[in-house]
């Protein structure tokens, strides 16, 4: 049985600010640590339920966050970016798959909400519905019929994972008082959940699950024309609005490359001091 962990950062214990996720800063190396403890619970966790391979997919920002001295030996890492398939990059070749790090999307109610782009983007919609990293994820697993069995994140990720993973197992590492501000869990405590939860969650492996179908609808809400303006100079991506942009995908994998490119063009119309 292959595991992937697809880790990000802003729903990892005790994090609740930018600089506690942005590469090089103080903080974020203290954060590392902790994003390290809860990618090794999870994997402990599996591992001791009768899994027989874990890998570990950094998914946060420069995709080099987790402490490889300090993981698991029993696990293995994807580290860096460029993946063609990103957050999900391993999903092909996986039995089940775990969120770890999770967190709400953007224009939603959560600490450090947003969806790939840390602003910009006022939200993504998917056939007419939010989307969070979260979602589009499980929807691209559910496509290579791979279940998510556990996700972790602050509890409104949790609360939300109920409707794009109903038999996933998830743990509450924080509660969310604000989009920068949580009553957190040390990491002690939340390892044994985490822990625990892992194993546990490998009961849904090997369940029928329901493999939604395309075609996919991408609509991209921006916070500025420019940004919208940009993504139509890429083909098949047309303008709904002076900040909306969208497509359509018969296949999640498609889409989700697609969207990804367009976070990237987007950021890159993005002014310093002009937002």
């Amino acid at each position: 049985m292959r595991i992937l962990v697809s880790a990000d950062m802003e729903g990892a214990t005790g994090v609740t600010c930018p600089e506690d996720v942005a590469p090089g800063s103080e903080q974020w190396q203290r954060f590392r640590r902790m994003l390290t403890s809860d990618t090794n619970a999870a994997v402990e966790g599996f591992l001791a339920a009768g899994a027989d391979e874990v890998l570990v997919n950094e998914a946060h920002c420069t995709m080099r966050n987790i402490l490889l001295e300090e993981l698991d030996p029993r696990a293995a890492m994807l580290t860096g970016r460029h993946k063609p398939l990103g957050m999900m990059e391993g999903v092909l070749e996986a039995d089940a798959v775990a969120f770890v790090g999770y967190h709400t999307g953007a224009g939603e109610t959560g600490v450090l909400a947003h969806t790939y782009m840390a602003t910009g983007l006022l939200q993504l919609r998917i056939n007419g519905e939010p989307a969070s990293e979260g979602r589009l994820n499980a929807l691209l697993a559910a496509e290579a019929g791979v279940p998510v069995v556990l996700v972790t994140g602050d509890d409104l990720t949790c609360k939300e994972a109920a409707g794009w993973a109903p038999h996933a197992r998830t743990v509450a590492v924080k509660t969310c008082v604000s989009r920068y501000a949580a009553v957190c869990l040390p990491p002690v405590r939340t390892a044994a959940l985490i822990r625990e939860a892992a194993a546990a969650s490998l009961e849904a492996v090997g369940r029928p699950q329901s493999v939604p179908r395309g075609p996919w609808r991408f609509e991209l809400e921006f916070d500025a024309t420019q940004l919208a303006d940009a993504c139509t100079a890429v083909p098949t991506i047309t303008a709904t609005g002076p900040r909306t942009v969208a497509f359509t995908s018969d296949r999640m994998y498609d889409g989700m490359r697609c969207f990804r490119a367009l976070t990237h063009v987007a950021s890159a119309a993005r002014e310093p001091d002009f937002d």
